[in-house]
C-alpha cells in the first residue's frame, strides 16, 4: 500500500554540519518520507522548524532542483536579493545552478512546517553564501571550498 504511516518514517533532529556551523539548525526536525516511500528519482521531506531556527546555512545547489512547500507557521525566505515572508500555502522554488544562495529562518513565536523536495541528482554541489563550506552528493562530506575536508 503506498500510504506511508507517519509515525513509522524515523525523525532525525539537527544538520549533521561541521560543528562551527550547526547551531542554527540543531533543533530543525527532517521525516524523510521520499525514502519512506521508496522514492529514487526526488527526495520528499516533512519539516519542522522552531523559533530561532533555520533550515540550512544559506546555500544552492549546482544539480538539483529544489522547492518547499509551508503547511503550517511563517518562515522568513533570505536569498541574495533579500527576505521574503512565507505564510501557510506558500511556496518557493529555486532552479539548480543559479547561484543564489537561500536558506528559510524561522522568525516568529510559533514552530513551522513545510515541505522539502528535491531531485536528488547524484552530481549535486551544496555551496554556502556566507560560510566556506561545500558538499558534494557523491559522498555527502562538509569541505572547504578549496576542497580540504573538515
Amino acid at each position: 500500500m503506498p500510504k506511508i504511516d507517519l509515525a513509522s518514517v524515523p525523525l532525525r533532529t539537527g544538520s549533521g554540519y561541521p560543528q562551527e556551523f550547526a547551531a542554527p539548525c540543531s533543533d530543525r526536525t527532517r521525516r524523510r518520507l521520499g525514502d519512506a516511500g521508496g522514492l529514487r528519482d526526488f527526495g520528499v521531506n516533512l519539516m519542522t522548524l522552531p523559533p530561532g531556527g533555520w533550515s540550512a546555512q544559506r546555500h544552492w545547489h549546482s544539480h538539483e532542483d529544489e522547492l518547499v512547500y509551508v503547511l503550517e507557521g511563517e518562515l522568513t525566505l533570505v536569498e541574495d536579493d533579500g527576505v521574503t515572508l512565507l505564510r501557510a500555502g506558500d511556496c518557493a522554488a529555486f532552479p539548480k545552478n543559479s547561484g543564489n544562495g537561500h536558506h528559510l529562518k524561522n522568525e516568529s513565536s510559533t514552530t513551522a512546517v513545510y515541505l522539502e523536495v528535491g531531485s536528488r541528482d547524484p552530481d549535486d554541489l551544496i555551496t554556502c553564501s556566507d560560510i566556506d563550506m561545500m558538499s558534494s552528493s557523491t559522498d555527502g562530506l562538509f569541505r572547504h571550498k578549496d576542497g580540504r575536508p573538515y
